[in-house]
């Protein structure tokens, strides 16, 4: 994700900005097949697109959505998700496109969904048979540099799709507890996606410029988790809303409510989910567990 410049965002605030509209308009309802059935449809495209994607789906990955229209759509599956008790949910960030799925922005493999979701799966396989993660790119997020990275307006299209998404799965698999997770400015679509969906347990929020509320009381009576390492640059984005500028307050935020992470081993912006991290470790205790299991975390203030 790259900053936005200062100028770029004063000027903004001198734009007439529409009001944002409410999550659930203007899209139609989302239906899931079986998912036996959409990963077969998802394979037959991918072979028909050709390489890398043709590669992937000879590798017997499975993926729910696959559109290689536009920057791209893909929605992996890691684990059984037909028999899986615990489901982890991971949304990316500005700057996520198809081609980077699995090879990052700027060619850096930490920073792409597909690898952190099976980083996160290794942790989480280690410890339980019954859990899933999907790597869940079924939005179209904002380029680095633009007035759409300052704004709510890609993240409300995305926890659109996400919530009809998340409603299709546990139609499928009732009673499996979803965590979802999102990523820099993937914890706007993920916070905004929460309000609608009650059944959610957790939302944990990695270097979040915002999470499209104010307080985590607003999140629908998910426990929220926040994590915000030192070095993280995302802490030099003003905390504002004018005019339909900006993300709201950071769910690391004084009195916001959420439930601070550990954040050792993680350098930077894009190190949250690599191996070694404490956030790793603390996120996978909360998918399967419910939190952290050993340092009982500070609540945020």
């Amino acid at each position: 994700m790259r900053i936005l410049p200062i100028s770029l965002v004063l000027a903004a605030l001198l734009l007439p900005v529409p009001a944002p509209a409410t999550v659930a308009a203007h899209v139609p309802p989302f239906t899931l097949p079986a998912f036996s059935v959409a990963y077969r449809d998802s394979a037959t495209r991918m072979l028909a697109t050709g390489c890398p994607y043709a590669q992937w789906a000879g590798q017997g990955r499975h993926f729910l959505m696959f559109d290689p229209a536009g920057d791209g759509r893909a929605v992996e599956v890691l684990g059984d998700l037909a028999t899986a008790r615990r489901i982890a949910v991971l949304v990316p960030g500005v700057d996520t496109v198809l081609a980077d799925f699995d090879r990052g922005l700027g060619g850096v493999p930490r920073r792409a969904p597909g690898v952190q979701a099976r980083t996160l799966f290794e942790q989480l396989a280690k410890r339980s048979p019954d859990v899933a993660v999907i790597s869940w790119l079924g939005y179209d997020p904002p380029e680095g540099v633009g007035l759409a990275a300052a704004t709510e307006g890609r993240a409300r299209t995305g926890a659109t799709a996400l919530t009809g998404f998340v409603r299709e799965v546990l139609r499928q698999r009732p009673g499996a507890q979803v965590t979802l997770i999102g990523h820099s400015y993937g914890s706007v679509v993920v916070g905004l996606a929460a309000t609608q969906l009650p059944e959610v347990t957790d939302v944990v929020a990695l270097g979040a410029p915002g999470i499209g509320v104010d307080r985590a009381a607003d999140l629908g009576g998910a426990r929220v988790w926040s994590a915000l390492a030192p070095d993280d640059w995302i802490r030099r984005i003003p905390q504002v809303r004018l005019f339909g500028l900006g993300l709201g307050r950071r769910p690391s935020a004084a009195d916001f409510g959420a439930t601070a992470l550990p954040t050792d081993g993680v350098a930077g912006h894009d190190y949250y989910l690599v191996e070694g991290s404490a956030t790793l470790r603390a996120v996978s205790d909360i998918v399967l567990s419910g939190g952290p299991r050993h340092d009982e975390p500070a609540r945020v203030s």
